[in-house]
């Protein structure tokens, strides 16, 4: 069994609104899972140039940007893009006020619900600004409708960062430990509305030394900013919010902080209960990902105290489950589990499955989709960044043929977290949330060439590569300068020297730089990945019957092509049966295709099952190609649906063309007449009779000359002429002696049978070749002509125009348009390309004699054909109508016989040349993949070797001592006074801050600042 995607050929580019909403890590609409749009509640979006000031004189500069209006959402972004931003629900403004400043200045003040006061000087011109203002209004107004504002008091209870702005907290409480995690499992004393969430560290405890971690440090330094910044759903992303997530996250604001950076915090706030309700409609549910999800949970972290025990597994296995559900297109792949168990040791269920919605979809797309394109894509991208970047360790890969992706596919599949300690991975994770995938290339290049440089030249294959990387990880936190006599720079780490030159020296890496490089090799990927895809889709067949696998794969690529034109729907499992395989393992799901993508797939396999046609008009000289309709295609579909699913796999289609492509003429005849055989009963009716002289009359539509007609008006005769002969008697006379008519039949009462049924064909010369060489040779495979990748977006304005003007419709329409103008001078003509092709004059050749003699006629052809046309008048009339209209049809489809124009002429011999036949055709072989031992039954077949590799080794973690959580009794006797260590770790913490420190540009002259200043203190319009 295959399943065949085409989700690659469909991939568009994201529009300009799509960038501004990822960008602000806005979900798409609706965001209510479910919830059903209100055209009357959309209000049109809006973007402003502004200047914010935050409402404490003193606390930040004034930064220069644009004001975007997205309802739901409020957001802004400095002219930099990097400086300033925030993404505000409007429903948590909980005032707006004009203040009255100096003449000429437009200023609206913001109260969120934390009570942080925003001001907006909105810089553009007077409309525009009371037109922005009205949209606000408005968007407010629909807020307060649909009472999203009396949601938010309930949803801001389960952040921990209202718990320790509130109070001031500077340390631990009563129930914590100095790491985060609680004493008890249960807060004492604590109210039940005032729960907030948390993950398996709160229990067992978080990874590594608190006190080398400097909690209590860092904690007090966010607890600061918080207070004056908003939190949560009104967190302001100023510089100095960036620096304190570089330095990294406490274990307790950890997970909040999260899902608040990466905007999965606005989906769990838009759909309260719906992770519970989920699991609550799915409970019992069994499917392949669920299996998978099984096999994998066992392996995940499993160093974790967590994880050795039930709730953790539990856990772990209801958010992929739950996600599975979600997206059963994608479902389980490998590396997920690895994610997943590592955000639920700080966040809870709820929270894990809407960030891993998050990482899916938007963060990482394509990562881990059944193909895992995306990764590819990303290894790709990679590589030709270190070959740009630093040529002389690609080069020296290449010469001694060393793979990058075998060692960096896991650090992208996993975010590094299953390749170095948990504490310097997560610190990783934290500046991958805040300033999004660009980190991982950041840190690869830093991590692999830029420290190693000089040990990566000297490696001589993978092995050695991986033992390096491995080494190095393991000593992240060792001093990078042991023998330095400055006693600041023992202090630092090997990891903060990485990830200090990751952001100084590679800040040149940006998220534009990377969508680009994707562009440029998105088109490879894909090729690629289809290559192998195919190859896999042959191999899993069961049997290729008398095809070989080159023929096989021509099968494949018509498959896949209209696969892309009419694309089928979702790969599904098949239906559940009372009968047992016997193999102990559920049936995998397989791509099957319904009548519409059928009909492409024929029209591309049978010359008759196509209209192709060559269009002049005097401008151009075209082929056209129609997929023709016709029952006889219905039928075969249903003839090869042996299973009865109403859909056909790869496999019904390699049986099913095996079935006539290698008959002979005894074998084509009985195919040809068991599919019209409806019950299956060895006789043909006389409907069904009709209904076959209709299928040759649909096969032989465009055929050059009578030749053809002239044989289908015999066979109707001679059937009807013989069948007739085999009715029984009614007797010799009647009751005065005058003879007997034949006994008179229904139409729909057996009548003709196989053995008749080949006689009557090879009574006549043209059906008996038609049978014994025609019928097989007229399904061609030939090599299908490359797709047509995803469009890259245009450039400039001229790309612009050439991209509306350039489309399918455009075309058509100005095809259509020539053909009219065509008409009107006399030049347009249209000239069928045959099916068949046998004969190419008008001489009609002889037919053999009737095989009945006139002894043993009971009455003659007409008087039949008579009273087969009076018992049923509508098929009659249909017959006539048919022949009529293919005799018509014949006449028009003759080749012009000037040939004043030498290039037409020849172009039209060269049209209508007939194509090359099986026998020579056949792709090139490609040799097979190597067996899959080490990847997953959840990963698609599509799925190359290196990636293979990667997931073995992704699922074999290296233990590090230093992830090890430290218990209180634990600490050393000789240690120095808590307040003076304290003050020594904020010194530290402060300075690793300071370290990171960037010049930001607000923007803004001194007048501007000035400004600015001034509304602080501007009263609202009364």
């Amino acid at each position: 069994m295959a399943t065949i995607s085409t989700a690659l050929r469909h991939f568009k580019e994201p529009t300009k609104d799509q960038l501004t909403q990822i960008y602000f890590s806005i979900p798409p609409a609706p965001q209510t899972i479910g919830a059903p749009v209100n055209p009357q509640d959309e209000v049109e979006k809006m973007d402003i140039n502004a200047v914010l000031s935050l409402g404490i004189a003193g606390e930040e500069d004034s930064y220069a940007g644009k004001l975007y209006i997205m309802p739901p959402y409020l957001a802004f972004a400095s002219l930099d893009r990097k400086s300033v931003r925030f993404t505000i629900p409007l429903c948590t403004i909980r005032r707006v006020e004009r203040l009255n400043a100096r003449a000429g200045i437009y200023a609206l003040s913001l109260a969120t619900w934390h009570g942080v006061k925003i001001i907006v000087q909105l810089t553009s011109l007077r409309p525009t600004a009371d037109l922005f203002c009205s949209l606000l209004r408005d968007a407010l107004k629909v807020e307060l409708q649909r009472g999203q504002m009396k949601a938010v008091k309930p949803f801001v209870k389960t952040c921990y960062s209202e718990v320790i702005a509130a109070a001031g907290s500077t340390g631990p409480t009563e129930n914590e430990r100095e790491d985060g995690s609680l004493i008890n499992e249960r807060e004492s004393g604590s109210d039940s509305d005032a729960v907030y969430h948390g993950g398996l560290g709160l229990k067992y405890k978080f990874p590594g030394d608190a006190k080398k971690l400097r909690e209590a440090s860092k904690v007090k330094l966010w607890t600061s900013y918080l207070q004056t910044h908003g939190r949560n759903l009104t967190l302001l992303r100023y510089p100095q919010c960036t620096r304190l997530v570089q330095v990294g996250l406490p274990n307790r604001l950890r997970g909040e902080m999260w899902e608040t950076l990466s905007g999965s915090i606005y989906l769990r706030f838009a759909n309260p209960g719906y992770y519970e309700k989920l699991l609550v409609e799915n409970a019992g549910t069994v499917t392949t990902s669920t299996e998978e999800i099984e096999k994998d949970l066992h392996r995940s972290l499993p160093e974790y105290a967590g994880y050795q025990h039930e709730d953790g597994i539990n856990s772990l296995r209801r958010v992929l489950q739950a996600y599975s559900f979600k997206n059963p297109e994608l479902g389980y792949c490998q590396a997920m589990n690895i994610l997943a168990a590592a955000i639920l040791i700080y966040m809870s269920e709820e929270q894990a499955f809407w960030l891993l919605e998050v990482l899916c979809d938007r963060l990482l797309p394509g990562y881990y989709a059944p193909s895992m394109h995306g990764t590819l894509l990303d290894q790709r991208v990679f590589e030709s960044l270190v070959q740009r970047c630093l040529p002389m360790i690609h080069d020296h890969f290449q010469e001694v043929d060393v793979q990058l992706s075998v060692a960096s596919l896991p650090w992208f599949l996993s975010l590094f977290i299953n390749s170095m300690p948990m504490v310097f991975a997560f610190r990783i994770v934290d500046c991958f949330f805040c300033m999004g995938p660009k980190v991982l290339f950041q840190v690869g290049f830093k991590a692999i060439l830029k420290i190693n440089g000089e040990k990566l030249l000297k490696i001589q294959d993978d092995g050695g590569f991986l033992n390096l990387m491995r080494e190095y990880f393991s000593n992240l936190g060792e001093s990078a300068h042991p023998d330095s006599s400055d006693t600041r720079a023992r202090a630092i780490t090997r990891f903060q020297e990485l990830l200090l030159v990751s952001f100084r020296e590679f800040s040149v890496i940006t998220d534009e730089m990377i969508q680009s490089e994707r562009r440029k090799y998105r088109g490879e990927i894909i090729h690629s990945i289809e290559s192998f895809s195919r190859r896999s889709a042959v191999r899993n067949l069961k049997t290729l019957g008398r095809f070989t696998k080159e023929q096989a794969g021509l099968i494949y690529d018509a498959l896949y092509r209209a696969m892309c034109m009419a694309p089928p729907p979702p790969a599904a499992p098949p239906p559940p049966t009372l009968v047992n395989s016997g193999d102990g393992g559920a049936e995998r799901i397989e791509t099957r295709i319904g009548l519409k993508t059928f009909k492409i797939f024929l029209s591309e396999i049978a010359t008759w099952a196509r209209d192709e046609k060559i269009v002049m008009n005097g401008f151009q000289q075209r082929i056209d190609r129609d997929v023709a309709e016709h029952e006889f295609i219905d039928r075969l579909f249903y003839f090869w649906d042996t299973s009865c699913r109403g859909a056909l796999s790869l496999q019904d289609l390699v049986l099913g063309l095996d079935g006539v492509m290698f008959n002979d003429l005894m074998e084509n005849i009985e195919w040809f007449f068991n599919i019209h055989d409806k019950n299956k009963d060895g006789f043909l009716t006389k409907d069904e009779v009709l209904t076959l002289s209709e299928t040759f009359l649909f096969i032989f539509r465009f055929e050059v000359g009578d030749a053809y007609l002239g044989a289908v008006s015999r066979f109707m005769t001679n059937a009807f002429e013989y069948g007739d002969t085999l009715l029984p008697e009614r007797g010799e006379s009647g009751p005065n002696g005058e003879p007997l008519s034949p006994q008179t039949i229904s139409p729909n009462q057996p009548y003709l049978n196989l053995a008749t049924f080949r006689m009557v064909v090879l009574a006549d010369e043209v059906l008996e070749s038609f049978y014994e060489t025609d019928l097989s040779a007229s399904f061609k495979l030939e090599l299908m002509p490359d797709l047509d990748l995803p469009a890259l977006p245009a450039n400039g304005l001229l790309g612009d125009i050439w991209s509306t003007i350039a489309t399918d419709t455009n075309k058509k329409m100005f095809h259509a348009f020539t053909d009219e103008i065509g008409k009107t001078i006399g030049k347009h003509q249209v000239i069928h390309r045959p099916s068949i092709g046998r004969y190419t004059t008008l001489e009609e050749p002889k037919a053999r004699e009737s095989l009945v003699t006139p002894a043993m006629r009971h009455s003659t052809s007409k008087s039949s054909l008579r009273e087969s046309s009076s018992t049923s008048p509508t098929l009659g009339s249909s017959s006539t109508t048919t022949l009529a209209s293919a005799k018509s049809t014949s006449s028009t489809t003759l080749l012009p016989s000037d040939t004043g124009n030498t290039s037409t002429s020849t172009s039209e011999t060269s049209l209508l040349s007939t194509s090359t036949s099986i026998g020579s055709s056949g792709g090139p072989h490609s040799p097979p993949p190597p067996p899959a031992s080490s990847i997953s039954p959840s990963t698609s077949p599509s799925v190359p070797r290196i990636v293979q590799v990667a997931n073995a080794a992704l699922m074999e973690r290296t233990p590090f001592a230093i992830d090890d959580a430290k218990d209180d009794e634990d600490e050393s006797e000789d240690d120095f006074d808590d307040a003076d260590e304290d003050l020594d770790d904020d010194d530290q913490v402060m300075d690793e801050v300071d370290a990171f420190l960037e010049a930001h540009d607000s923007g803004l002259t001194d007048a501007d600042r000035q400004v600015a200043k001034d509304l602080l203190r501007a009263e609202p319009v009364k």
